[in-house]
């Protein structure tokens, strides 16, 4: 016969849901050794027709006496542990009833009755529809040792209205805790001070302070995130009754599928120049396996809105404690200037950090060695590697084998490129940050900065031009139709987003792209030359005016060009593969029926999908509505610090799109007549300025005009050669933008913050790319 009632050393992974939020979290920190006073959970299959079954109420009494004879006489809690309560999403902190000291059989099941029919409550049925759930609860009830508090508390592991880690804040009463989570009574406060615990408060709780302090962190440890904790002390001993997330800091809610990782703490974010649009779950889940460190909850990087954030609190604290400069790393490889935003700290030592990532890099690295010393073999491997998995995909007849193709050989590969491209990222930004510091002590910054937009790369055989040579070639006939495909058929305008079709599935994609040539015909093998020349005069320039100092010089720039040409290797190829990885996600959609609705699941939900529990396709409608909204929005501002509502922040008509500080009202001096970027590629030139959303908005660009866009990838190339000179508000002296148009000799200015907004399309501008700035003149062209 079922057991209906379960006690917290039987409950199993598989029950805890069926057990409740509550039930299933007491019962998961019970088995694990926390001081959880012991209990058993009446699970929702015990009640028929809303009352209690013969055969559960049997169950439930023998619990009774097991706890009694182990404790003697003892008063029970009967709780209410609802499917949805105690969630990341919703805690109903006392919605639903509690019964406190209960003695007898009877008492109980009367308790039992009154907790289980408090779903019905209207107080209920209210918070549900505030926070958009059924009104009809799934309920457990919890049936535990009552502990006869002397002093009981909550205690928040972080400031639930900011965010804030540093200070976890607590209120506590004597007796019994229900009047404190009522709020009938004035609590008592106190605080515990990261990250070494240290107490504030009343005397009569200090020394219990270090043990409340230590259960805390070990919590989040366990838990994942950000705690609401309950806790009592009898009898000198500290219990611990609940503990559920803090629902203002959780960043994804599953129904709408809306991640906002700005609510997980009170944290800088710097935004990714390669995902700067609003990605599907699908493809946020697939890349956020890869380096998503996190401790005690906080991660290093986050999704806002849709769009791939990195958490440069995290990543400034965890230099400093090793002595490394952040600001030079982060303004090299993204473009960004934190300084002007509030920027909190996260408060973890130096051994902290040391002691979590350490083992994650004695994994990493050895992986990453070996790889890099197959580097050549895995980018010539790659093409008929993804040839044949697209053949596997395709074959595939059956959800489980397809499942069992994900986690054998898919997602392996993919997991190794990606280990491959963010080595090469770092093998190309270290010596270009040491060139850069020998080459600023010689001659400044400022000329510094022109000359290295002049000197990097140059070669012309990186694999981002490899689209506009190979479309000359194929429109002179040097070039078939498959080989240009092989060169660039898997490359996108929006290559990382998989739910993009890749230029291959169009079979008229090719007679687009040289109609497009035809149009407007460019030497790009002239282009490249000339460029190649500039390089050299510049570099012999140098090198005649300091001949001691050129040649270690030149030996770091020519390692950074070497290894921005393998970045672009690996990248090219790592874009190929998520063509396999796009087929498998819609081989997904076609065997269990959702079609391209499978990318608006993340890649675990859809092997639960796959293994039958379709729960989650519910969510696709809601999920796709919640897409289509936050990719109406503009691109949200580079740089942010706290709290961010992407909706609110759109509709604001004096909002920023450089910064936004929820700490402060930002008052950063602008001159008029003044944009302020980064260097990108060397040359001074002056036209009139065209703004472009989209590269497929290429129809409106004119040659001879000035390229104005938020940020660029692969798919922004074609447009390149017809610039007079390009200016983005995202990027870098290293990004996309600034490399091809220093290969192609055309003046860039990357990282401008605002340009977007404080340009119009007919502006005439003179953009000096060595110098990184750009002037707006006065007439309109």
């Amino acid at each position: 016969m079922e057991i209906q009632v379960k006690t917290f050393a039987e409950i199993s992974s598989r029950d805890q849901k069926q057990a409740g939020g509550k039930g299933g979290t007491l019962a998961r920190l019970y088995q694990a050794g926390y001081p959880v006073p012991n209990g058993f959970v009446i699970m929702p299959s015990a009640f028929v027709q809303d009352e209690l079954s013969p055969h559960a109420w049997q169950q439930v009494v023998a619990n009774l006496q097991d706890i009694r004879r182990t404790n003697g006489k003892t008063a029970f809690a009967v709780r209410s542990s609802a499917l949805s309560e105690d969630s990341a999403f919703a805690s109903f902190a006392g919605e639903f009833e509690t019964v406190l000291d209960v003695h007898s059989d009877e008492a109980v099941r009367s308790a039992i009755t009154q907790v289980y029919h408090s779903r019905e409550a209207e107080r209920v049925k209210a918070y549900s529809q505030a926070k958009g759930l059924d009104e009809a609860h799934e309920i457990a009830v919890v049936v535990q040792e009552l502990i006869r508090a002397e002093i009981s508390g909550i205690l928040f592991t972080a400031d639930p209205v900011t965010g804030n880690r540093f200070t976890m804040t607590g209120n506590y009463v004597y007796g019994f805790g229900e009047e404190l989570v009522s709020g009938e009574v004035e609590p008592y406060t106190f605080t515990l001070q990261r990250p070494k615990g240290s107490y504030q408060g009343p005397n009569a709780l200090k020394r219990y302070g270090r043990q409340l302090y230590e259960l805390a962190v070990r919590l989040e440890q366990e838990l994942d995130g950000p705690q609401d904790i309950e806790w009592a002390i009898a009898k000198g001993r500290l219990h611990l009754l609940q503990s559920r997330p803090i629902t203002t800091l959780v960043e994804f809610e599953p129904t709408t599928g809306e991640y906002n990782s700005s609510l997980t703490g009170d944290y800088v974010w710097v935004g990714s120049e390669v995902f700067r649009d609003v990605m599907t779950l699908s493809t946020f889940s697939t890349f956020s396996h890869f380096h998503n460190f996190e401790i005690q909850g906080m991660q290093g990087t986050g999704n806002i809105g849709g769009r791939l954030y990195m958490n440069y609190s995290f990543m400034a604290s965890l230099s400093r404690a090793f002595g490394q400069d952040v600001d030079t790393y982060v303004e090299m490889a993204t473009g960004i200037n934190v300084r002007p935003v509030t920027s909190p700290s996260i408060p973890l030592s130096r051994w902290q950090f040391i002691k979590y990532l350490l083992p994650i890099q004695l994994q990493i690295l050895p992986l990453q060695f070996k790889l890099m010393k197959k580097f050549d073999e895995i980018i010539n491997e790659n093409p008929q590697r993804c040839t044949a998995l697209l053949e596997r995909v395709a074959k595939v007849s059956t959800s489980g084998k397809l499942a069992a193709l994900w986690e054998s050989d898919i997602y392996p590969h993919f997991y190794n490129l990606l280990m491959v491209q963010d080595k090469s990222n770092e093998d190309y930004f270290n010596p270009y940050i040491a060139a850069r510091k020998m080459m600023i002590k010689l001659i400044g910054q400022d000329q510094a900065e022109i000359l290295l937009a002049k000197l990097v790369g140059g070669s012309g055989s990186i694999t981002s031009l490899s689209s506009l040579i190979g479309l000359q070639k194929l429109a002179a006939g040097e070039l078939s139709r498959a080989g240009y495909t092989k060169l660039v058929g898997h490359r996108p305008n929006r290559e990382d987003e998989l739910s993009i079709p890749r230029p291959y599935e169009d079979p008229q994609w090719i007679d687009k792209r040289l109609a497009e040539y035809n149009a407007n015909p460019i030497d790009y093998e002239a282009m490249v030359s000339q460029r190649a020349g500039d390089y050299a005069d510049a570099w012999h320039a140098f090198a005649d005016r300091f001949p001691k100092q050129a040649h270690q010089i030149k030996k770091k720039l020519d390692k950074a060009t070497s290894a921005m040409e393998k970045r672009e290797m690996i990248r090219s190829e790592l874009t190929r593969y998520l063509g396999v990885i796009r087929a498998w996600y819609l081989k997904a959609g076609q065997l269990t029926g959702i079609g391209e609705g499978i990318f608006h699941l993340k890649d675990a939900e859809v092997l639960e999908v796959l293994a039958g529990d379709r729960s989650f396709v519910e969510y696709i409608p809601t999920r796709k509505e919640t897409f289509q909204r936050l990719s109406s929005l503009p691109p949200y501002p580079p740089v942010i610090s706290g709290r961010f509502d992407p909706f609110r922040w759109a509709e604001d008509p004096h909002r920023r799109s450089d910064y936004f500080d929820s700490h402060a009202n930002l008052q950063i001096e602008d001159d008029l007549n003044i944009i302020t970027g980064l260097p990108g590629s060397a040359g001074r030139v002056e036209g009139i300025v065209r703004i472009i959303h989209s590269p497929d908005e290429s129809d409106h660009f004119k040659r001879g005009e000035i390229l104005v866009a938020s940020s660029t990838n692969i798919g922004w190339t074609p447009l390149f050669p017809r610039a007079a000179a390009v200016i983005t508000d995202v990027g870098a002296p290293l990004s996309h933008a600034a490399i091809v148009a220093r290969e192609l000799g055309i003046p860039a200015v990357v990282g401008a913050r605002n340009a977007t907004m404080r340009l119009e399309t007919g502006d005439r501008v003179v953009v000096d790319g060595g110098r990184g700035t750009i002037q707006l003149l006065n007439d309109k062209g």
